[in-house]
């Protein structure tokens, strides 16, 4: 058993199993997270976001797996009664993309679902998080990387209803420069960093969780849709929802309905730990908050 503050992980996403009252806690947890060749994805367990088993496998590449390295940040989600992961893949000779995994339960363990991701394999691209909007339509919401645009984007590709492949081509939703908080990630540059996004809807609004660089660090913003749907436009809170050194946040509701916020912070490695902020019973988001 493990407390929280020993668990090593970035990028944590909680799937909340209501029938065995069970958290279960994604992310990713290669030890070599940068550099070195990629082991795969575990989990963790809790009954009360406390106290924790695993690691866990949930995710171990075969053999003839395209990508051997930056395994990152994992999302699972129940959709039409099976279990999907979200996750990020790179290998040295191919552009980092989405690819989508699947399982009949939550631990896994998962199996990619095609031969490649769903993102433009000639896109860096990295952070897809499944919307399925009010049509029943699935979308891949994902970021375009600075490393490659200069001004990170964040884009939206529909798919097809088993998640297998994409339909037309991306949507860029904005730039990471057209919110007022994110600061260029040095100051001889004017490169700006989009990552981690989550979508969620505040009373009935859809509004999207997503990080960047602040003036005080790695940080999360929040953005809403004006139309409502995933098209947009967005308009971005002023405001920093994290300010500094904890980041790629999501949402979900504990067993007693109460929203909490996980992020990992701090953001230096190897320190990353999973935080859980109760925000309450109700949202909006609003303000800043203290880590």
């Amino acid at each position: 058993m493990l407390n929280t503050d020993e668990i090593r992980i970035r990028d944590p996403f909680v799937f909340v199993e209501t029938e065995t009252s069970t958290y279960y806690l994604f992310g990713t947890t290669d030890e070599n997270v940068w550099n070195g060749k990629a082991s795969g994805f575990d989990f963790y367990t809790s009954k009360d976001l406390t106290n924790w088993n695993g690691p866990f496998p949930a995710f171990r590449p075969e053999q003839t797996f395209w990508a051997d390295r930056h395994f990152w940040a994992p999302e699972v989600h129940y959709y039409r009664g099976s279990y999907y992961m979200l996750a990020s893949f790179k290998a040295a000779q191919a552009c980092r993309g989405t690819q989508i995994l699947k399982a009949d339960q939550p631990a896994g363990p998962y199996y990619p679902i095609s031969d490649q991701p769903v993102t433009p394999r000639d896109w860096e691209c990295l952070d897809g998080t499944l919307y399925v909007d009010q049509d029943q339509q699935p979308w891949l919401v994902f970021c375009w990387e600075w490393l490659q645009v200069g001004d990170g984007k964040m884009c939206a590709l529909r798919l097809s209803e088993d998640l297998r492949t994409s339909i037309g081509k991306p949507i860029c939703l904005f730039s990471a420069s057209e919110a007022d908080w994110p600061r260029p990630v040095n100051k001889k540059t004017d490169q700006f960093v989009t990552d981690g996004p989550f979508l969620y809807y505040e009373n009935g609004q859809l509004s999207m969780l997503w990080s960047s660089i602040a003036e005080h660090g790695y940080a999360i913003g929040v953005s809403r849709s004006v139309s409502g749907e995933i098209q947009g436009p967005w308009q971005h809170e002023r405001q920093v929802l994290i300010e500094k050194d904890g980041g790629h946040g999501m949402l979900f509701q504990t067993l007693e309905k109460e929203w909490m916020l996980a992020i990992h912070a701090p953001n230096q490695s190897p320190n990353e730990r999973p935080t859980f902020i109760n925000v309450g019973r109700q949202l909006p988001l609003q303000g800043t908050i203290k880590v």
